[in-house]
């Protein structure tokens, strides 16, 4: 399949810049899985459209501060986006993938706040792997010192409100650099209003990386390489589906990175089993879902690996009339934008 067929128009002032506020304001197209019906709502209708039995599945990650600022002893300004841990040190210290803007080499000290880290590796693929001290809590650090490393289509400063705003109200699992942003229309009282109707959730865990912003730039679909994310699911949460399943209910992934997970999950030999590791599966049509029966999901970027994704639950042609439809009604599109239901 052409990647060309991934490609839509979308008017720049429909990139959201900050969130609807409250979350649960944010704008909902409802999209049958089969046939062409929709609905315009909002989030906050999202009772309307589940069912007693249904269950959600959320990723309980939590991004964390990975945007550094520092400087070389020449004075130079460097900037660091950590990735995530990658082993350990030479000194038994902390290691770390990241981007580096900035030129740098092996050896180079950089300052970040009141920590020298070292560059200990410059890989091909432009990546770079820095040495914090032993002892140095480099996530606590980040807590620190850090901002919150925002798309690059959001085209601002992070500012104090992105600390809570771009996050999840149930991240509790610090590790990613970008978050599940489906997640972040959800509230308290909404999820409350879920469970009173007989609506249960369950938890896994996606690190999102900034792979996740990367188009497929390969001419053929299935030619892309998709970026590892480690992923878990645990044993009740695979308890839960199938006692979903038993009931008539429904599973409903909130975000592609729950998809990934769950699907990562029930790929292994004996079928949907607990797991925990890395995953690059990558979903594409003609796949089909083999744990999902509906999705909770924002617009996503053209030539996307998410769009492709999404695209296996309602096919390549329906999703983008769905995405044209959204464009037509100005819906606000990418991770502080609105949202789309398929079930």
């Amino acid at each position: 399949m052409k990647t060309a067929r991934f490609d839509y128009d979308l008017p720049p002032e429909l990139i959201a810049q900050h969130p609807a506020e409250p979350r649960d304001a944010a704008r909902l197209l409802v999209a049958a899985r089969a046939g062409s019906e929709t609905t315009h709502a909002t989030v906050a209708d999202l009772d309307r459209f589940l069912r007693p039995g249904d269950l959600l599945v959320l990723n309980r990650t939590r991004v964390f501060p990975a945007r550094l600022f520092g400087s070389k002893a020449s004075g130079g300004k460097v900037e660091a986006l950590l990735v995530h841990r990658d082993g350990v040190a030479a000194d038994g210290g902390e290691r770390w993938r990241c981007f580096v803007r900035g030129r740098v080499r092996v050896g180079l000290a950089i300052k970040l706040g009141e920590v020298i880290a070292v560059v200990a590796g410059c890989e091909e693929n432009g990546d770079r792997l820095l040495d914090f001290p032993a002892g140095v809590d480099v996530i606590a650090l980040c807590e620190r010192i850090g901002h919150v490393p925002l798309p690059p289509y959001i085209r601002r400063a992070d500012e104090a409100s992105d600390r809570a705003r771009y996050q999840s109200v149930f991240a509790d699992r610090p590790g990613s650099v970008a978050a599940p942003t489906a997640s972040l229309h959800l509230t308290p009282a909404l999820l409350e209003r879920l469970r009173a109707l007989g609506v249960e959730t369950a938890l896994v865990e996606l690190a999102i990386g900034p792979g996740t912003f990367k188009p497929v730039s390969a001419e053929q679909v299935e030619d892309h390489v998709i970026h590892a994310e480690h992923c878990a699911c645990p044993e009740e949460t695979v308890v839960a589906i199938a006692a979903c399943r038993a009931r008539g209910g429904r599973v409903i992934a909130v975000g592609t990175t729950v998809v990934r997970t769950l699907e990562s999950a029930a790929a292994q030999a004996g079928g949907l089993a607990p797991y925990a590791g890395w995953t690059r599966i990558y979903l594409h049509p003609p796949q089909t879902l083999r744990v999902v029966d509906g999705l909770l999901t924002n617009f996503h970027l053209p030539r996307s690996s998410l769009l492709m994704l999404v695209s296996c639950l309602t096919g390549v042609d329906r999703l983008l009339a769905l995405y044209h439809e959204a464009i037509a009604h100005r819906y606000r599109f990418y991770s502080y934008g609105d949202a789309m239901l398929i079930v």
